[in-house]
């Protein structure tokens, strides 16, 4: 039987995912230091209305609150023993908004790292980080999502852990890293290497890429880092809403809806078939995505490091982690991050 994930992907030639899950509960009251997913629970209408915003907004995917819903990140707040129920809790409240839409939506099952560092430089074993993602990955299953989602990976064994869990849970699933060092990963995994490690799995995602990260601009040189590689398989770009600042306490990203849309197009144009936003992203710039995928058309060549440094605003490091090291740095301040 045919995934809902890969159903759509055999019918569009792009999809739209969702935006940022911490931003909108951050917005809903949520405090620093609190765990979402207790929220699962705890708050169920706050979650819904989460989803919902992503679908009414035009997602064709959105990732359940389950980001840290794993034992060692859910053992800070004494909720190591919860795993299964919010998990669980977050893909049942998915599955009821998705079905609800009269659409098909994907539910992705959100599995985000560990929060520990995998040996030699840690103490976290390819077999614990493998139970860890695991259980989790029963909850979501349990719950009714229709894919497993695992995003803000640096390591590439943490990545290979994930994959093997979900192996074990018998779900397909779609995985993302976070090159936020200078095109690199934190554990200093490139855009190239990423697109061969995913190839060697016993069990592939079925779709991978990148999210988070710095701004809009370095995830799609990145982007354009997975295309070279010439890999067939549909890549994922989930870039944040422009780069974080601090504003009256709180952070604020400063990428407007009309940044996004262009982050969007050029998201499609370097090669992404899967794109959302990440931290920052709101509906109101997830509609401005869709509307400007559905209206302008496809660029006849990949977009140039010139091209998305002009649209978006430059790159924060020279580098984009695979040894070419050509490309523009323009003044951040781009005349179209204010918002």
């Amino acid at each position: 039987m045919t995934d809902a994930l890969t159903q759509l992907m055999t019918e569009r030639d792009w999809l739209l995912a969702d935006g940022a899950t911490g931003t909108t509960l951050f917005n809903m009251g949520l405090t620093s230091g609190d765990a979402p997913e207790l929220w699962n629970v705890d708050k169920p209408d706050n979650i819904r209305a989460l989803y919902k915003g992503a679908v009414d907004a035009g997602s064709d995917i959105f990732l359940t609150n389950s980001f840290g819903g794993n034992a060692s990140r859910l053992k800070l707040h004494d909720a190591q023993s919860r795993v299964r129920e919010l998990n669980r809790a977050a893909a049942e409240l998915g599955r009821e908004v998705a079905d609800a839409s009269g659409r098909t939506v994907v539910v992705a099952g959100s599995i985000g790292p560990t929060g520990d560092i995998m040996e030699p430089m840690g103490s976290l074993t390819f077999d614990s980080a493998v139970e860890m993602f695991h259980e989790q990955a029963e909850g979501l299953k349990e719950g009714g999502a229709d894919v497993l989602w695992v995003e803000t990976i640096s390591a590439p064994e943490e990545y290979k852990a994930a994959a093997r869990a979900a192996e074990l849970a018998g779900m397909p699933w779609c995985g993302t890293m976070s090159f936020d060092t200078a095109g690199r990963t934190m554990m200093g995994v490139t855009s190239a290497d990423l697109a061969k490690m995913v190839e060697t799995l016993s069990l592939p995602p079925l779709a991978f890429g990148a999210n988070c990260g710095v701004g809009a601009a370095d995830l799609l040189r990145t982007v354009l880092g997975f295309a070279a590689q010439g890999s067939e398989r549909p890549i994922i770009a989930k870039g944040n809403a422009g780069i974080p600042q601090y504003v009256d306490g709180h952070i604020h990203y400063d990428g407007t809806p009309d940044l996004m849309a262009d982050y969007a197009v050029l998201a499609r144009d370097c090669g992404a078939t899967i794109i959302g936003g990440c931290c920052g992203t709101t509906p109101d710039h997830l509609r401005a995505m869709r509307e400007a995928l559905e209206t302008r058309p496809r660029g006849e060549m990949r977009p140039t490091l010139d091209q998305i440094a002009s649209a978006l605003g430059g790159f924060s490091s020279a580098s984009d982690g695979t040894g070419d090291d050509a490309g523009p740095r323009p003044d951040r301040r781009s005349r179209r991050r204010r918002s």
